[in-house]
């Protein structure tokens, strides 16, 4: 068959983002890397990043290979998957790890040019440390459109697809989730085992370098400091990178098999439905490189934060533009799925509505992060009065957080379905998503200033450097509050999708989930437990990670004699270990509870209590990462406000005061929360719906429909069968997986 000659646009356009990326990276590679100590600095910071994700792919590379035997077997089972699944999720696990590397090697060369950058001005450390972020920004689109259009246009010829509609479609697209699975399986782990290094040196870091020595953060006298500055990179640049890869192909992914169900008649044999998604991302791509010419400043005053808005603000119009275009070519002009009818201009304001929540959820989680605002004087005045006060203060900032976002992610929900169904919910989040080169080309810009100002703490360059540094990392912890906030507001929306998915699989007759029933309410409350013991496993490591740290930091300034004094060089390579073997071991339980409690719950009791799990962990995991990444994000910059000195009932407050103090102990409380446990919510949801629609072929199959709460007339005698039992689902789900 002859298949639309615009499927071949989306490898293509992945291709372009690659190529730019490619350039930029020359360009970022040819800066001047300043004086030898500095560069033996970033050398030191390079060598653990890379350490550290070497460590982690040997334990990865053994899980993607037992689950890929496992996958390949399941795909032999049923009727509409095949072995070939193996392969996609492999593909997947490859390119989400390569996604978190291009991050962390872009943020290693551009962290030492950004500080030498700075001695000349603001405006060349912007443009060095941004240009580093856009390397990793394109790097992650463009993979991603890349292996997914890739795949996509081989399994159509492998499995011989004809029309839209038929069941070698079906399979091509069950197959294709392996590689979303596969990106997702591998961005939890880089995010919970990245989170945990770089909390564990943070904390061990400030607890004793700052709040016991007096020394600055990014001392080179602090032992910690080499693996604070690397825990920047593997936590918040290749962690990252792989969530953010993860999050862009399950939303695409979400649409497409949404968009299988559509019977449309249009110019493109019927696939402008599951195209479409695919177009949005790839032209998403050219619109944020676009997008980065905007990002620049005039002098010393200019506002950072301004600029970088300007390049998201433009790249989103863009966007938003050719979407009205596109569809109105594309698609047919009435659609219909699972009863819902609505016509191309429903599909376009639902993809607006998506770019309008996503802006609005950046916004709001700004100004519930930002210096200045009224969220982060809050903590700062009640810094005043104590420690314990400071923790409250932040802890209600979080809390309150999450009342704003979640109206208005519920109104774009509720609209997006108005519009055009469950695809419209779909496909807003696609639209959302399409520019993720820029939102991640922002977010990768605030770790590569931080390691900037610490390179030029430890070089000992002059005062008026670390300042410039100190004004990209104070944008930049904001730019990551609201990095995080956009994915855990798209991973709402995507899990939404996915969650239909799952349903139309698992369920094809009754298409919907009675809460109603006990099973099914029984599933909705253990769901809605999920969020927290994982971070309630996350914090706890991080805890015994510090512990480990500030011991050994400890002992460092106890028996090395001469440290204080600059006379002795600190043993940097044992912090960088304890933070490298705490989160590979660390890592492992967390990421387990996310694969295995689906195909446990889904095996054991059926796909409609599953359904209930999935809802449950959606809602409280999308509350608790609003939370926790809002009140972290509060709590950092209401620390640094002290660097500039805040003013608190008329009397003036620098860093060393006892507010600033109080200040430490909250940021430091808060870096689990916004670094580790939040941030990993979003990749939580998603991972466990993605889970989920891979078994709901195998579930489908060997389920039963509940009975549960069933209708009770007035005057019915109700006896339970002699043969019912309890242990009826455990005998079933043990025979099941014997056959599996």
């Amino acid at each position: 068959m002859n298949y639309p000659s615009i499927i071949y646009c989306v490898p293509a356009l992945g291709i372009l983002g690659l190529l730019v990326m490619a350039i930029k990276s020359s360009w970022v590679n040819k800066q001047e890397a300043g004086e030898s100590k500095m560069q033996e600095l970033a050398g030191y910071i390079a060598a653990g990043a890379l350490a550290f994700l070497k460590a982690e792919w040997k334990i990865l590379s053994i899980f993607a290979v037992i689950a890929g035997i496992l996958l390949a077997y399941s795909g032999t089972t049923i009727e509409h998957s095949s072995p070939v699944i193996a392969i996609a999720f492999l593909i997947g696990a490859v390119f989400s790890a390569t996604a978190g590397y291009i991050g962390m090697k872009a943020a290693t060369k551009a962290n030492v040019r950004t500080a030498h950058a700075a001695k000349t001005s603001l405006k060349q450390a912007l443009k060095v440390s941004f240009t580093g972020g856009s390397v990793m920004g394109l790097g992650v689109a463009g993979l991603a459109v890349l292996g997914l259009g890739s795949l996509f246009i081989i399994f159509l010829k492998l499995f011989n697809v004809q029309a839209v509609d038929s069941q070698q479609m079906r399979t091509a697209i069950e197959v294709l989730t392996g590689f979303s699975l596969g990106a997702e399986s591998i961005a939890l782990f880089a995010r919970v085992g990245g989170g945990i290094y770089t909390k564990a040196a943070d904390v061990g870091a400030d607890l004793v370098g700052k709040v016991e020595a007096g020394i600055p953060e990014d001392d080179v006298r602090n032992p910690a400091t080499i693996a604070d500055n690397v825990g920047d990179n593997v936590g918040d640049v290749a962690g990252m990178g792989a969530d953010l890869f993860g999050s862009y192909v399950a939303t695409i992914l979400a649409t497409m098999v949404l968009g299988q169900e559509i019977k449309a008649t249009d110019n493109f044999s019927g696939y402008s439905p599951i195209l479409l998604p695919m177009i949005i991302a790839g032209l998403g791509i050219v619109f944020s490189i676009l997008g980065t010419f905007f990002v620049r400043i005039a002098d010393e005053k200019s506002s950072v934060q301004a600029a970088l808005n300007k390049g998201n603000y433009s790249s989103i119009i863009f966007t938003a533009i050719a979407s009205f275009f596109l569809v109105r070519w594309m698609m047919p002009a009435q659609m219909e799925l699972r009863g819902v009818t609505f016509t191309s201009m429903d599909v376009f304001y639902a993809i607006i509505l998506g770019l309008v929540v996503g802006t609005l959820m950046s916004m709001i989680t700004e100004y519930y992060t930002a210096m200045g605002k009224r969220p982060v004087n809050s903590i700062i005045r009640q810094s005043s009065t104590g420690h314990a006060t400071n923790i409250i203060g932040g802890l209600s900032v979080g809390m309150e957080s999450t009342v704003a976002p979640t109206i208005v992610l519920a109104a774009g929900i509720y609209g997006s379905y108005q519009l055009a169904g469950i695809y419209g919910v779909a496909i807003a989040a696609a639209g959302m998503m399409a520019t993720t080169a820029m939102q991640l080309s922002i977010d990768a810009f605030g770790p590569i200033a931080d390691n900037a100002g610490g390179i030029a703490e430890m070089s000992g360059l002059p005062k008026e450097v670390r300042e410039r540094t100190d004004n990209l990392d104070a944008v930049g912890n904001t730019t990551a509050a609201t990095g995080k906030g956009f994915a855990i507001a798209s991973a709402a929306l995507t899990s939404l999708a996915l969650f239909a998915a799952f349903v139309g699989i698992a369920m094809p007759d009754s298409q919907h989930i009675d809460i109603y029933k006990a099973p099914v309410l029984a599933g909705l409350f253990v769901g809605g437990m999920i969020p927290f013991i994982f971070s309630s496993l996350c914090i706890a490591a991080v805890g015994r990670a510090a512990m480990a740290m500030v011991e050994e930091v400890r002992r460092q300034f106890r028996e090395i004699p001469g440290i204080m004094e600059y006379k002795a060089k600190p043993e940097y390579e044992k912090c960088v270990a304890i933070s490298t073997q705490a989160s590979i071991r660390e890592m492992i339980l967390p990421g387990a509870i996310a694969l295995i409690v689906p195909v446990l719950v889904g095996f054991t009791f059926g796909p409609e209590v599953l359904g209930g799990l999935l809802a449950g962990v959606t809602v409280s995991g999308v509350l608790m990462g609003m939370f926790q990444s809002n009140a972290g994000g509060a709590w950092d910059n209401a620390k640094k406000s002290f660097e500039k000195g805040v003013d608190i009932n008329g009397q003036k407050y620098f860093k060393g005061s006892d507010p600033h103090k109080a200040s430490v102990t909250g940021d430091t409380v808060g870096d689990p929360f916004k670094d580790t446990s939040g941030p990993s919510m979003n990749i939580l949801i998603k991972l466990m719906s993605i889970v989920s629609l891979v078994i709901a072929p195998h579930i489908a199959i060997h389920s039963k429909p509940l009975t549960g709460m069933s209708e009770v007339k007035p005057g019915m005698e109700i006896k339970a069968p002699a043969s019912v039992s309890y242990l009826t689902p455990i005998k079933q789900a043990t025979e099941t997986l014997v056959r599996f």
